[in-house]
């Protein structure tokens, strides 16, 4: 099997400070032994090519992880969908034309679940992208996404990169926006329940009749999958990443309530967008590299909700 000893390797995380980029960013900072390369907003504008081309060419990392991204829930994908198409297209476009012309043959891009046709064959394997018409709500957002899957392959195809796409599921934890319009299916209900608890209410809405199936992976253990990938994965193609659990959002949302402490009664609204009826990963390459996720979800939850108490105020 192909492995790659990171010790002694610059690694520049782009996107740092989010959900995903801050997990990966405390997953190598423990390992110790390489190098982080950061930089924010105000120093590296993500969407100014030659900006991004000079700063590669500067630090001249070993490897890219592209964790940077415009992202959000149902609600955000439908307000901006002009917002999500444009500026994760540009991003990823300069991330990886820069990375190559700076020379740089590693770079792990980060793709969604998304990106898989509304009505996929579950579970939903890599060879089904493409395959059929996205579900309308993140429709630009997914086409965002399978360019850089597109733009991955073909610079690895044409001048023999290792540039790799990874697909997670549904993602929770420390470091998510819990923003009302931003925040993510988890995210957003603990900031919902939380809100309702404080103020009285009697009901929270949640879009859809809950009977959707979604996978919940704790970024963690992301985290952990991607330190695998680094290390020992060098396939073209792009690889799923779920964490193997299946739940309702009726189930999930119910489990928020719980775990607030939300007393109310949970309504639900069938016209507002739902997203896909059920999105189901194939994740067996993965799980055949010896990784598999070690948080369950009632963990991750409570971990999640004392982040959120302890770094948020609504």
């Amino acid at each position: 099997r192909f492995k790659m000893d990171l010790k002694g390797l610059k690694v520049y995380i782009a996107g740092h400070r989010g959900l995903v980029g801050s997990a990966i960013a405390r997953r190598l900072s423990r390992l110790g032994g390489l190098r982080l390369i950061t930089a924010i907003r105000k120093e590296l504008d993500l969407t100014d090519g030659r900006a991004v081309e000079r700063f590669l060419q500067d630090a001249r990392p070993d490897i890219v992880i592209m964790a940077a991204g415009k992202v959000g829930g149902v609600l955000a994908n439908s307000l901006y969908p002009a917002e999500f198409i444009y500026e994760n297209l540009i991003m990823e476009a300069n991330l990886i034309q820069g990375s190559w012309k700076a020379g740089i043959k590693q770079v792990l891009y980060f793709g969604s679940s998304c990106m898989y046709p509304k009505g996929c064959r579950q579970p939903m394997d890599p060879e089904f992208l493409m395959s059929g018409k996205l579900e309308s709500s993140s429709e630009p957002y997914a086409i965002a996404k399978l360019a850089g899957l597109s733009l991955c392959s073909s610079y690895n195809q044409q001048y023999g990169t290792s540039y790799l796409t990874a697909i997670p599921c549904n993602l929770y934890g420390p470091g998510d926006s819990f923003d009302p319009t931003f925040a993510h299916v988890i995210s957003a209900m603990i900031s919902k329940f939380q809100k309702a608890r404080s103020e009285g209410d009697e009901s929270v809405a949640v879009w859809g009749d809950g009977e959707a199936q979604r996978e919940f992976l704790y970024v963690e253990d992301l985290a952990e999958a991607c330190d695998l990938l680094l290390r020992c994965y060098d396939q073209p193609g792009p690889i799923n990443i779920g964490s193997g659990d299946f739940f309702t959002i009726r189930e999930i949302a119910e489990a928020v309530r719980d775990l607030v402490g939300f007393r109310g009664e949970i309504c639900w609204d069938p016209s507002g967008p739902a997203g896909a009826p059920d999105k189901l990963l194939d994740s067996k390459p993965i799980r055949k590299l010896g990784w598999s996720p070690r948080t369950d979800l009632l963990s991750g939850l409570e971990r999640t909700y004392s982040w959120f108490l302890e770094n948020c105020r609504l």
